[in-house]
């Protein structure tokens, strides 16, 4: 009866916490947003990503530093929280931290600030020499004007996945040498690039050859998945 009651009380706290964590699209994000009064509004960012812009009347608390819990504690538990990062990773885990936690209502940015700025919404505090850095549309016009295939590899330090692959990357960078190239490209250094490019999420895989764009794949891929998507366009 003991273990019943401790399976029945383990499956409510997984309803409950699953129930108070929502996850929006950035329009009906904005709309929360916009119509809540005292506003609770964590940007999860690193203080260098929030700097180079963030939503207005957001708050940064880093998810990555030791004390996040703590700090989030503070906020008051009564009333939404509203939770964005740069592309959804950090802030879905934040997000279930802070239902966990007992926050009555957590709201989740499906696709973090790249989706909300790809979608043209109004930012604060970005930084005008944004446009300045990285590489120039010119640049990788010529890069991707091959008669070999190209894979665009675009990651960021942050991102777990692209870490995951990067040894995979490497291995097949060498393995096809001579019938592919393959560069990595950060998102973080070439944010004026992935505008242009409309790289919404990272990790990105785009595949050019004589300069076309012919493939296009996001998320986790596996060896195997790469080695099909280059020897299906060689």
């Amino acid at each position: 009866m003991k273990i019943l009651s401790a399976f029945v009380l383990l499956i409510g706290a997984a309803i409950t916490t699953a129930s108070a964590q929502t996850v929006l699209s950035p329009d009906e994000f904005e709309r929360k947003i916009s119509t809540t009064k005292e506003i609770q509004l964590l940007d999860v960012r690193t203080p260098e990503e929030y700097e180079e812009g963030h939503l207005a009347n957001s708050k940064n608390l880093n998810y990555k530093d030791a004390d996040f819990r703590q700090q989030v504690n503070k906020l008051d538990k009564n009333k939404p929280v509203y939770v964005y990062c740069l592309s959804g990773g950090r802030s879905g885990a934040a997000a279930k931290m802070l239902a966990e936690s007992g926050f009555a209502e957590v709201y989740d940015m499906k696709g973090g600030y790249m989706k909300w700025t790809s979608a043209g919404k109004k930012t604060e505090g970005s930084s005008k020499s944004d446009a300045n850095k990285g590489m120039s549309n010119t640049k990788f016009q010529q890069l991707v004007s091959s008669e070999k295939v190209v894979l665009i590899d675009f990651f960021a330090p942050w991102c777990a996945p692209c870490q995951k692959m990067l040894p995979t990357v490497k291995k097949l960078t060498s393995e096809y040498k001579g019938k592919v190239k393959i560069e990595t490209i950060d998102y973080d250094q070439n944010k004026a690039l992935a505008k242009e490019l409309k790289i919404e999420e990272v990790p990105v895989f785009l595949v050019y050859k004589d300069g076309k764009l012919i493939n296009r794949k996001s998320g986790l891929l596996t060896e195997a998945d790469f080695r099909e998507l280059l020897d299906s366009n060689l």
